[in-house]
This record gives C-alpha cells, sequence and structure tokens, in this order.
C-alpha cells in the first residue's frame, strides 16, 4: 500500500462538513425522444473585472489607487479554458514609471484558503475591526482604513487558487487538476505571468508574500517561475511558515515535532502567566531558555528512547514543567512528548478552558474536561465570523464586484491534496528555495514569525532555515521578526504595525543596488 503523508494539522486548514441540501426541486419528466432538445454546446466562459477608485491614508500620507477585481482565465494554448481565478489588485494612481514601482503576489494557505486574511487583515487597504483577545467585538463587523497597508510601498495582486474564493474550474473541467502540490504551484505561477503580462510588469521588482501553506507555494513558486518562465524575484514574504512538513507532524517514530513545538508553548505558558516567576519576567528570556533546552537536553533524551534512565526521564520531566506549565506527572505519562491537542487542552484544564492553535492567547471554553484535545479551536473560531461577513460586504459595496458564488473562504472542497511527489516521505520544499536563492543571488527571504502560533510554531521555521544549506554568502538573504500574537499576528494590532515596518524594510532592501 502506497503511503501519502498529509500534514492538515500543520496548515491553515479546515475540513468543512458536507453541505446539505435545504430543499429539493421536483425531477421534471424525461422528455421523448422527438421533443428531447439537441445537445447545445455550453457558452464559453468569460472573464469579468471591475474597476473603482479609492484614497486611503498610510502613515499619515493620503494614497490615490485604483482597486481591480476581477476574474482571470487559465487556458491552454490551443485558448482551451480551464480555470477561472478571482483576484483582487491594488495599483497606486500616478505611477510614471512602473519599473520603479514593485507589486507583490500574496496568498493564503490551506491548502484550500482563499486570500481574504492577508487581504482583509494585514496588507491590503481596508482591514477588519474585530478586536482582539479578550476584547472581541461583537457583530455585525466593519472593514477601517488600514494605516499599515504596504500599499503605499508596493502595488498589490490578492489570488485565490483554483476552487478557493471565487476560483473555480470552468465547467467540464475536472477541479482536482488544480489539487496538488505541484498542480497549485502551476496554475498560480501561470495566472502570475498573464497578470504581469497583460499589465506590462514583468520589469517591476516583483515579490510574493504567502501565509502558512501560502508559504510552501511560495517556496515551489520561487523554483516554477524561474525555470518555467524565467521570471526572477526580488524576495519572499513568508508569514507563519511551513517548509518541511516533517518538523509539524506528531507521528508515531518522527520526535523532531517535540522539541520545535517546545519554545511555543513557552510562550503561551508565559502569556497565561503558568510559569514561574524568573521566566515570567522576560518572554525572550524563556523563550531562549526553551530553545537552549530543547536542541540540548530535551534532544538527547528523545533520541535515548526507551535507555533513558527512570532517574534521567523524571528529571527531564521537571525541566519540561518549568517549560510549559504542565505538570511533571502529566509529562511523564505522556512519554515525555506533548503532542500539540494535549497542551491546548491541559494547560488551563483546572479552569475548564483551552488554548487556540492558530494563536495560543485566545481562550476556548471546555465542554469536555476528560478529553484528549479541544473542542474546537477558539482562535479560528474568532476570528472567521469577521472577516467573512466584512468580505461579503466590502466586495459588492466598495469594489462593485458582483457574484452569486459562495466565497469559499476556507473549504475542504480541495480534499483529497496531491502530495505528489512527496509520496512515501515527507513534503519538504525548502531544496526548491534553496536552489531558487543560489541560481538568483539577488532573491530575498523576510520570515514573520508569531510566538503564539502552534500551526505552524516559530522553532521550526527556523529548524529548517538553518537547515537549507546555503552558501555562507547568502545566508544574510534571509531575514526575519517575532511577534508577540499567533499565526495571523496582524490580528494585533502592535503586531500589525511592526509587521509593516518590517515588511517595508525588506521591500526597500530587496530593490536596493547590489553592492
Amino acid at each position: 500500500m502506497q503511503l501519502r503523508i498529509l500534514i492538515s494539522s500543520a496548515c491553515f486548514f479546515l475540513l468543512t462538513a458536507p453541505h446539505t441540501t435545504l430543499a429539493r426541486q421536483a425531477k421534471p419528466q424525461e422528455p421523448s425522444s422527438q421533443e428531447k432538445p439537441k445537445d447545445e454546446k455550453k457558452p464559453a466562459p468569460e472573464e469579468k473585472s471591475v474597476q473603482t477608485k479609492h484614497t486611503v491614508r498610510i502613515g499619515g500620507q493620503e494614497v490615490r489607487y485604483t482597486a481591480t477585481a476581477g476574474t482571470m482565465l487559465l487556458k491552454l494554448e490551443d485558448g482551451t479554458p480551464k480555470a477561472s481565478v478571482f483576484y483582487v489588485a491594488y495599483t497606486k494612481d500616478d505611477v510614471s514609471d512602473l519599473t520603479q514601482r514593485p507589486i507583490t503576489f500574496t496568498f493564503n494557505g490551506g491548502p484550500g484558503s482563499a486570500s481574504i486574511w492577508l487581504h482583509l487583515g494585514a496588507f491590503g487597504p481596508r482591514r477588519v475591526q474585530m478586536g482582539d483577545a479578550g476584547a472581541l467585538l461583537p457583530p455585525p463587523y466593519k472593514l477601517v482604513d488600514n494605516e499599515s497597508s504596504i500599499l503605499d510601498i508596493t502595488d498589490l495582486v490578492f489570488i485565490d487558487p483554483v476552487s478557493t474564493g471565487y476560483s473555480r474550474a470552468v465547467p467540464g473541467e475536472t477541479p482536482k487538476q488544480f489539487h496538488g502540490i505541484q498542480e497549485d504551484v502551476q496554475s498560480v505561477a501561470d495566472f502570475i505571468r498573464l497578470y504581469a503580462t497583460r499589465n506590462r510588469r514583468w520589469t517591476s521588482p516583483k515579490f510574493l508574500a504567502g501565509e502558512s501553506y501560502g508559504t510552501t507555494r511560495a517556496a515551489g513558486l520561487s523554483g516554477y517561475l524561474q525555470q518555467r518562465y524565467g521570471m526572477y524575484l526580488n524576495g519572499i514574504i513568508l508569514i507563519s511558515t511551513i517548509l518541511n512538513f516533517q518538523t509539524a507532524d506528531f507521528n508515531t517514530g518522527n520526535d523532531l515535532p517535540y522539541p520545535l513545538y517546545l519554545p511555543s508553548y513557552t510562550a503561551i505558558a508565559w502569556y497565561h502567566k503558568k510559569l514561574a516567576a524568573d521566566l515570567q519576567a522576560d518572554l525572550p528570556k524563556a523563550v531562549e531558555e526553551s530553545k537552549k533546552f530543547a536542541l540540548g537536553e530535551y534532544s538527547d533524551a528523545l533520541l535515548n528512547g526507551d535507555s533513558l534512565s527512570t532517574e534521567r526521564r523524571a528529571e527531564i520531566a521537571q525541566k519540561l514543567s518549568r517549560l510549559t506549565g504542565l505538570s511533571a506527572e502529566f509529562i511523564e505519562r505522556n512519554n515525555l512528548r506533548i503532542e500539540l491537542s494535549r497542551f491546548d487542552k491541559e494547560l488551563l484544564r483546572s479552569e475548564g478552558r483551552t488554548v487556540g492553535r492558530l494563536d495560543g492567547r485566545f481562550v476556548g471554553i471546555d465542554s469536555d474536561s476528560g478529553g484528549a484535545g479541544p473542542d474546537y479551536d477558539p482562535s479560528l473560531a474568532a476570528i472567521v465570523g469577521p472577516y467573512t461577513s466584512a468580505f461579503h460586504e466590502y466586495v459588492r459595496g466598495d469594489l462593485k464586484f458582483e457574484s452569486d458564488l459562495f466565497y469559499e473562504f476556507l473549504t475542504g472542497k480541495v480534499s483529497p491534496w496531491s502530495f505528489q511527489p512527496f509520496e512515501n516521505r515527507y513534503v519538504d520544499v525548502a531544496e526548491t528555495l534553496r536552489s531558487a536563492m543560489t541560481q538568483n543571488q539577488f532573491l530575498r527571504v523576510f520570515v514573520a514569525k508569531g510566538y503564539y502560533d502552534c500551526a505552524t510554531p516559530f522553532f521550526a521555521a527556523e529548524y529548517t532555515i538553518n537547515h537549507l544549506g546555503l552558501d555562507p554568502s547568502l545566508r544574510g538573504h534571509i531575514t526575519g521578526q517575532y511577534y508577540e500574537a499567533g499565526h495571523m499576528m496582524y490580528v494585533h494590532q502592535p503586531s500589525l504595525a511592526k509587521l509593516k515596518q518590517d515588511v517595508a524594510a525588506f521591500l526597500k532592501a530587496s530593490m536596493a543596488p547590489a553592492k
């Protein structure tokens, strides 16, 4: 039997329940052979787009821009349409020289997620006003100007991969042909090529920005765009990174995730005030101690397996207790290996509460105190409602784009997802990124890491980057920053402001002439 590794827990992914039909129409009578209409050719799908003019204040400066919401058909060379891809583009007005104006192609992850989150949370000119952990706002929700948008520095194109958002395979085409690592990269790359061609952006500085599985996609695109189209990028922004799925698969025989998740557990325990006083006094200090222990004593203990002495096992359990806020007894019962769902359940179990997977600052109400995992992810539950309701009003109201399709913000319809060519092994696209950076020695990468992210933990991202095998002359081309929030760090206003500052500096540095 062929084994395929699918790490849904590592990505921003939600398997949706099957759709139910609320009402069934009466089945029409079958016409007689004489009455049957002749086969009619289905009308060819059409592209449509709507442009609107807007103004936003960013950093105290007025920015006039054009928003284009539309669909673009991906076709074979013979003109056969395959898929309709929905996008929203924002371009700054009164730009005389497009060769000096950067453009950033942006997407979220899943697989199965639309670009709504980065669009209305981080980079777009409008953002959702939803409050934050411990101070959420009630519905109805609204949009406000995003003073931390990066539109003042770069044009933006938010892409919904096929089967997400309003993007669909055209009638007669099988959606699953787009549902896989390679197929996804190829279709998104085709969209980027076509957009750059039609809008004369081949000579503009070009960037990618991806979140979660979107970082997997971005790494794949870095190689495919170079090799297939000769399109060289200036930079890639990786937000909540997952390139090597072995770092996030809590699977029997794979001990790697346990030390890599530990610093995130420490940060979350710190946030909920579950650490000893000396650790509680300083978050970065607590995280550094956790990292050191994870790479040293903890990894050594895990490598020793059952040969670890009883005394040493108890000692490691005590040190893990200090760094996680969990009891040493609980840790020993779990063989020194704390799987994510158990941590989320156990940290606040005595209070009848759980902590979020996407963002450990969020707290959920637990109905089953005896279960092994949380009932739901409170961080995802807090975020979905504000974003989806705000988007549906925004797309028809401000952007003037009308569609009766359901906007698939986070869908399970992309399952099963093909992980070829990574059959019988863990998905790992880090080598693709290394190769792209080696061949395009101007390519730079920025890694944004949330302290409280347990979907794509920051230490796992650092482990992956530190194992790229980059030539020493290129290692300085990868930079990164921490944020005191989770997977979607931009829901935390101070982190959003910091993200803008850091990304702006990265964009400018990536376009600076080589010394």
